[in-house]
């Protein structure tokens, strides 16, 4: 079977507004996620300026942010999200309400198990949609427990140690990349409050990978420089 071929990387002319807007702010220093947040949205969106024609809404915010960073000079992300915030309104209904933001439903079954996973990509963009998933698992007094992936280099202690991760019987799983999936919490163990875990995201500004590597920091299981590749997140009800 011959390969696919690769998608062909639309030109800068063939770019909406948004996009060519959002792409002018790159290259003067924000990456997406910086943009995101300007914007108030998820990284994920800015990401469809340029895949799915969107961001129409946002081009008045974005103009007027680019002003101010060409013009001004101003570069702090607050003050940028102030300016763009005047610039931008939610959608309304046909009676003139403020419509609903769409989002994705997170399931959570009745018994409070639930798992959400994301890869290379989404770690990038912070994990950003395990947060409702966490915020859900919080709401509902669940307990949760993770598996990261990262350099075999990157863990401070060494396969299998039960200093690393105590009580989990679940093996190590190593990769051919010299990459290695680790566990931490279990229901046997009793995991984590969700609750603690959703505080320490919303501390990171809703940067679910930061929150997570600030843990494995901060607890001495990860090297401050070690970057996550892989994240799942699992959830359940306290017995």
């Amino acid at each position: 079977m011959p390969p696919r071929p690769r998608p062909r990387r639309r030109r800068q002319a063939e770019l909406n507004e948004a996009a060519r807007l959002a792409a002018r702010l790159q290259q003067a220093g924000f990456t997406k996620r910086d943009i995101a947040r300007i914007i108030d949205r998820d990284p994920s969106l800015v990401s469809q300026f340029y895949t799915k024609n969107k961001g129409a809404a946002f081009v008045p915010a974005l103009r007027e942010v680019l002003t101010a960073v060409e013009a001004a000079g101003i570069t702090d992300l607050p003050e940028l999200a102030a300016i763009a915030a005047r610039h931008t309104h939610r959608r309304t209904t046909a009676s003139g309400a403020r419509a609903r933001v769409r989002t994705k439903a997170v399931l959570i079954t009745p018994t409070g198990s639930g798992t959400g996973r994301v890869g290379a990509q989404a770690i990038a963009s912070g994990s950003a949609r395990l947060r409702p998933l966490i915020a859900e698992a919080a709401r509902q007094g669940l307990r949760l427990a993770f598996t990261v992936r990262l350099a075999e280099t990157g863990y401070v202690h060494p396969s299998g140690s039960r200093t690393d991760s105590p009580g989990i019987r679940r093996d190590v799983i190593q990769r051919a990349d010299h990459t290695e999936e680790r566990s931490y919490g279990s229901a046997r163990t009793g995991g984590f409050d969700a609750a603690d875990f959703a505080r320490r995201v919303d501390a990171a500004g809703g940067d679910v990978t930061a929150a997570v590597h600030q843990w494995l920091v901060e607890t001495g299981r990860i090297h401050s420089d070690a970057h996550i590749t892989h994240l799942e997140i699992r959830t359940w009800r306290p017995r």
